[in-house]
């Protein structure tokens, strides 16, 4: 990582430099959202009495209330902004107030989704670590009294990853009830659904055929990654405040790329990052085997001994910092590091471009390039 990078260790995503306006109204929507999700996960109490599904509860609320960037919630929001959605002033009438509730609910609601496909996530990862604490697989694991605590650690998470989304369909039936606009952004809420499922089913059929095509690892990021965390976010919103197809277009214009590249930057961070900051072990994506678009370039170029130690410790349960630090050497050695950053910055300068055609609010426009520089520059 060069030493400019921006560094988005402090509360999320909000402030780039900025002051006042934009930078003020990003943060108090995380706030809200924040708060919205903590009051709503307190209401939800378990249907039995027995202290162990209570601390299954517990360690839900504490994932999705201690942790994250919002960065779901804030697109919804600035995407109903953009849209016409407009801030609400003690002198605006209750109805804009509620417009306002009901574009920071869809939003908390994408975040509650958004939390349960992560626990899932960490399970088929076997990840360890999520956001400097135990996953919440682990978590369930070393709180187990019995034998196959492993086994019941992962039973378990699976299960309330499905209640959070269980639970994030509730909010979204709140917030989208009643009119062409919430129908609207129901449907796209639904769509982004079946496309982060089919994102991951081709992650992981990319993992089990060994697949290193730089192509087909866009693909997979552009329907895990790239829809359903930036492009889809931004249409609800602006599905909420009745946004035309064209604007829904815009907005997918600039979404894909930013999106694409926002995990692009990831899969740099899975690699090169400080553990420190990431909150994850810099050496789960390499023992994983994960086929990223980095991994992609690293495979095609790689020649001799260098492929032939790709091949043979990318993937390794048993890999060691001294084996990752060759791998990270080849990485950065056959040029993969430099294609993926260079990937990073076109895809940016692509969605900046699209937003810059985009007939949106002065500060929204503003907003979003400012979510832009966060996403693609961050060190977490």
């Amino acid at each position: 990582m060069t030493a400019d990078t921006v560094d988005t260790s402090i509360k999320g995503i909000t402030g780039v430099g900025e002051t006042g306006g934009v930078a003020a109204v990003t943060s108090a929507v995380r706030g809200r959202v924040d708060e919205l999700l903590a009051g709503f996960l307190d209401a939800r109490r378990p249907p039995v009495g027995d202290p162990d599904v209570a601390e299954g509860y517990r360690l839900l609320r504490e994932f999705v209330v201690d942790g994250g960037k919002r960065i779901r919630p804030l697109l919804c929001y600035w995407g109903w902004r953009g849209a016409g959605g407009e801030e609400p002033h003690d002198d605006r009438a209750a109805d804009d107030r509620a417009a306002d509730d009901r574009a920071v609910v869809t939003g908390a609601a994408l975040e509650l989704y958004h939390a349960g496909l992560l626990i899932h996530d960490d399970v088929m990862d076997g990840s360890e670590l999520r956001r400097g604490r135990p996953t919440i697989h682990r978590g369930l694991a070393g709180t187990s009294r019995w034998t196959g605590a492993e086994a019941f650690g992962r039973s378990a998470a699976i299960l309330l990853g499905v209640l959070a989304q269980a639970w994030a369909d509730e909010l979204l039936a709140d917030a989208a009830a009643g009119d062409a606009r919430g129908r609207a952004a129901r449907e796209l809420f639904n769509r982004m659904r079946t496309e982060v499922v089919t994102g991951q089913y081709l992650d992981i059929l990319a993992h089990a055929r060994a697949d290193a095509d730089v192509e087909r690892a866009l693909t997979v990021i552009r329907y895990k990654t790239a829809r359903y965390t930036v492009e889809r976010p931004l249409q609800i919103g602006a599905a909420l405040a009745g946004a035309p197809p064209a604007l829904l277009e815009a907005y997918s214009r600039f979404g894909l790329p930013l999106g694409e590249a926002f995990q692009l930057r990831d899969d740099v961070l899975g690699v090169f990052g400080d553990p420190a900051v990431t909150g994850k072990p810099v050496l789960d994506d390499l023992r994983e085997g994960k086929r990223t678009v980095l991994m992609a370039y690293a495979y095609a170029r790689a020649r001799g001994p260098e492929r032939d130690l790709l091949r043979t410790w990318h993937g390794a349960p048993d890999l060691d910092e001294r084996r990752a630090a060759e791998l990270r050497r080849i990485i950065v050695g056959t040029g993969a590091l430099g294609e993926v950053e260079g990937l990073i910055a076109l895809r940016a300068g692509q969605a900046l471009d699209a937003l810059r055609d985009c007939a949106i609010a002065p500060e929204a426009a503003q907003a979003l390039t400012m979510l832009t520089e966060r996403l693609t520059r961050r060190v977490r």
